[in-house]
């Protein structure tokens, strides 16, 4: 069916409702939008879903969800794991109950026990839900920080990471095998409840989650002691932070929370931020005005599925804020726990720490210097999830810490994604044992730049949006793989590594080897003194993304070096 087709279906066709049926009515007449709604499937990628909300196949909606599901559903079927159930969870977006509930019903028509918590909850806290009830798979309703008009759906399996190879394309097979929607299966909710298929889940499971995170804390006398000292600014941006956030500060002892009324309760619209994404320095905005009233030692974002961290921390010598990113924010965490470790003898056999290829090259010299293993992987927290659970499998490691630049963290196995609220939790440690010393976090990051050398990284993105926009992205990546540059500027490409097609070519020799990792649409250029550049489409928004990182002799000199380096990645493209 043409676009125009699938259009009228949707429109006459007595499956979809008259609300359904109004929205489109709206847009009869405006040709192009019809196109964009309708010309395909809203992509169920290796993550799950993730759209504009509305009427049609290319976007979010209750039938696209169910859809999903049902897709879903006959994977665990086939499986034979039915009896085990599926964990959901939602954030605070606008349709985020609605689409978990369509989804548990989709799954109780298919004789699937659906575990919902009873209000929003953290995407990490999902994580350790379908952990801890031992569920099949878990399904999380969000579009993370993305703008209000989206939302999205992502799909965990029983190790409590989001499916990885090869699980993830059999459920793209089974969501992309049904062709017609009257196929999927729906039931009513009194129904599914009666029979058992439709579970509420709540306070027993923030209670297990309060016990796994308070284990990572090392220095508990620390906080006692320092806890009337230590001024905390907090914001969860409208999302789903707010309430364990503070919970786990309050019950460590912090004494001086103070959070951002603004932005403390949900709000589906994002009201006062045009971007709820704590990478963003404008929605620090709120929160940066608070911890200047209340001078604060540290601020804190969480992204409205709270699985992303941003800081800032004050300089006591200017006695402004400074953003950190999440390379630096990460890295404190990281040197705080690999140092306390060694230092109380605490850090376990064959310790290793995992993180991503696009993270920050500080890894290497840090986990040489405490004879920690670093294991590296693709962008997205699933692969380092997946590292745990290969961990658990063979014994060849344990686990200490994992990070991606994209400002989430993992401490502990309580979850097996990136966890913003034991985030928070760690970073308040760490400041409160720098204020013991009378330090801030950005004295310490400073002290770490004079050991480990002056790393820094940036981000250029390009965002192309509609079915142009795919297409253009394409030939980005395909100009690139095809006539790979042999220098950016004054810096010559030393290796550069194909994911997609399995290789890594020397040069200067021509020599080629293979990656090593699973095959990913991703370029990487490998630069004299500890220089890269990385080339990598989103997979959940209409962009491409460029990573660069550099290292430097002094904040001023790594600040030069990575701007020239931008300034010679535009010139390539």
């Amino acid at each position: 069916m043409g676009f125009m087709d699938e259009f009228k279906f949707w429109l006459e066709d007595d499956y979809f409702d008259q609300d359904t049926k109004n929205e489109l009515l709206a847009i009869q007449d405006d040709e192009k939008e019809i196109e964009e709604r309708f010309y395909k499937e809203l992509e169920f990628g290796t993550g799950g879903l993730r759209g504009v909300i509305g009427a049609g196949t290319n976007r979010m909606n209750v039938y696209t969800v169910r859809k999903a599901t049902q897709g879903l559903a006959n994977y665990i079927l086939k499986q034979g794991t039915q009896d085990k159930g599926v964990a959901i969870a939602y954030d605070s977006r606008n349709m985020s109950p609605e689409f978990a509930d369509e989804a548990a019903l989709c799954l109780a028509a298919n004789g699937i026990k659906a575990y919902v918590f009873d209000s929003l909850r953290p995407t990490p806290e999902l994580s350790f839900a379908l952990r801890t009830l031992g569920a099949t798979a878990g399904i999380v309703v969000t579009a993370s920080h993305n703008p209000p008009e989206y939302n999205g759906y992502k799909v965990y399996w029983e190790d409590g990471a989001q499916v990885t190879a090869p699980k993830d394309k059999e459920i793209i097979t089974e969501v992309q095998s049904i062709k017609d929607y009257h196929t999927v299966k729906t039931m009513d909710k009194d129904a599914a409840m009666a029979a058992g298929l439709y579970n509420v889940i709540g306070k027993e499971i923030d209670d297990a989650y309060m016990v796994e995170l308070k284990k990572q804390i090392i220095h508990p006398e620390v906080i006692a002691e320092m806890a009337d000292d230590i001024k905390i600014v907090y914001t969860p941006l409208c999302g789903t932070g707010n309430i364990p956030a503070r919970r786990v500060l309050s019950e460590l002892g912090f004494k001086h929370v103070y959070v951002v009324p603004e932005q403390e309760n949900p709000d589906p619209n994002f009201t006062t931020l045009d971007y709820p994404n704590p990478e963003d320095p404008k929605a620090f905005t709120y929160a940066l005005k608070l911890a200047k009233e209340k001078d604060a030692d540290i601020v804190l974002a969480t992204d409205p599925d709270a699985d992303r961290l941003g800081v800032y921390a004050k300089d006591t010598k200017t006695g402004e804020y400074v953003a950190f990113t999440g390379n630096m924010s990460g890295m404190l965490i990281a040197e705080y726990i690999l140092r306390e470790r060694a230092a109380a003898k605490t850090m376990p056999e064959n310790p290793a720490m995992v993180t991503t290829i696009v993270t920050t090259n500080m890894t290497f010299p840090i986990t040489e210097s405490y004879g920690v293993k670093l294991i590296e992987v693709l962008t997205g927290f699933k692969f380092i999830g997946e590292q745990l659970k290969l961990f658990e499998q063979t014994g060849s490691n344990n686990y200490v810490f994992g990070l991606e630049e994209s400002y989430g963290c993992l401490a502990g196995t309580h979850a097996r994604d990136k966890d913003a609220i034991v985030a928070v939790m760690c970073l308040c440690e760490v400041a409160a044992f720098c204020k013991k010393q009378g330090k801030t976090l950005w004295d310490m990051m400073l002290d770490m730049y004079e050991k480990y050398g002056y790393f820094k990284e940036t981000q250029y993105t390009i965002t192309l949006k509609g079915i142009d926009g795919s297409k253009q992205i394409a030939e980005i990546m395909n100009k690139l793989r095809e006539n790979p540059p042999k220098a950016f500027g004054d810096l010559e490409v030393l290796k550069f590594r194909d994911y997609q097609n399995d290789v890594v070519i020397d040069m200067a020799t021509g020599e080629k080897t293979t990656t090593g990792l699973p095959k990913s649409n991703v370029l990487y250029f490998e630069l004299p003194d500890n220089a890269w550049c990385c080339a990598r489409p989103s997979g959940t928004e209409p962009k491409i993304k460029f990573y660069m990182g550099v290292k430097g002799n002094s904040l001023e000199d790594a600040q030069a070096r990575v701007d020239k380096l931008t300034e010679d990645l535009k010139a390539v493209l």
